[in-house]
């Protein structure tokens, strides 16, 4: 059993839905192996297990994915399904694009789109929103949705994506403070719309994940979406962090990191140094595991990952890579295959 970390506050709000069809709260919370008695204890924390049970009770009981919190009923499986038609795209960016088409045609209560960021143009937004809040008067079901989409999109690609931030289109809740460890980076209330913003390059990373694995994937649900992935405190890793914000042709410099990270450049040096790191160290892991991503894309030209990269020159691109793997991009792509 994990550490009692989550907010009492998710008892009530993953059973209101269910409650307003009209199933009692005690025998729901029973049925998840939770004291009823804890939905009155404000400050009793509750663990990822317990939650994600409760979850699978409300669904069982209620017959819907979307827990009762829209003004229709999404089927069991619709996720499911949503996923099995998503898994043969190649690149991140186009599974976004046809979950949305999924969604917005096969439940109207909820809006996807994949759109241009009107403050940053490195940024892309995926609004992913309730048509009508109302229904869900604690958001609990807008929250889970954007944590589904972020924890499915990391699987897919194999690796944790830097999200940029959220926006929501409701006023600060009084849980917000478990906004600061569900979503990276700033959150925007009394928006337009919800969703959340990642680095447009990112769009690009390959889907790695196969058919038989997402069986496994889809059966850890929802503990796999609500469990918070470990954080990683090192100087490298926040620098790995910033760094992974920016588009490769356009990084931001030693001397900016330092001052974004309200350090000298010289403490900074001595942090990384202590790790056994480098800013350099940390740029080329960062191109080379992108580089390594993106040769996995059968129909993209070395030519183009160079051009990715930042290299001026595709020569310059191949004499790193043997660098960092000791093989030439096309003697990697040959082996691959």
């Amino acid at each position: 059993m994990s550490r009692a970390h989550i907010a009492n506050h998710y008892l009530q709000a993953s059973i209101r839905g269910a409650q307003r069809q009209g199933f009692d709260a005690a025998e729901l919370l029973t049925a998840a192996k939770i004291p009823p008695e804890w939905l009155n204890q404000p400050s009793k924390l509750i663990t990822e297990q317990q939650l994600a049970g409760l979850i699978k009770t409300v669904w069982r009981a209620t017959h819907d994915e979307f827990m009762g919190l829209t003004s229709r009923q999404c089927q069991i499986g619709t996720f499911g399904l949503m996923a099995e038609y998503c898994l043969p795209s190649q690149t991140l960016g186009a599974m976004l694009r046809k979950s949305a088409r999924f969604y917005n045609t096969i439940c109207p209560d909820v809006d996807l789109a994949l759109e241009e960021a009107s403050k940053d143009e490195n940024l892309v937004f995926l609004r992913l929103m309730l048509k009508d809040n109302t229904t869900d008067p604690d958001h609990f079901l807008q929250e889970f949705i954007m944590l589904m989409w972020q924890r499915f999109s990391c699987w897919l690609v194999d690796q944790q994506i830097p999200f940029a931030g959220s926006e929501l289109s409701y006023p600060s809740p009084p849980h917000v403070e478990e906004y600061r460890v569900l979503f990276p980076g700033n959150h925007l209330f009394n928006q337009p719309s919800s969703g959340f913003y990642l680095h447009a390059r990112h769009l690009q990373l390959p889907i790695v994940r196969r058919e038989s694995e997402l069986a496994e994937f889809l059966q850890k649900c929802p503990a796999y979406v609500l469990h918070r992935p470990s954080q990683d405190d090192s100087f490298q890793a926040k620098v790995r962090g910033r760094l992974a914000l920016h588009d490769y042709t356009d990084m931001p410099n030693f001397e900016e990191i330092s001052e974004q990270m309200n350090l000298t450049p010289r403490t900074l040096r001595r942090k990384l140094k202590e790790e056994g790191s480098s800013f350099s160290i940390i740029k080329s892991s960062l191109r080379r595991e992108y580089a390594i991503k993106l040769l996995t894309i059968e129909d993209l030209r070395i030519v183009n990952i160079s051009e990715r990269l930042g290299f001026s020159e595709t020569a310059a691109f191949c004499r790193a890579f043997k660098r960092w793997t000791g093989k030439t991009p096309s003697r990697w792509n040959s082996d691959k295959g």
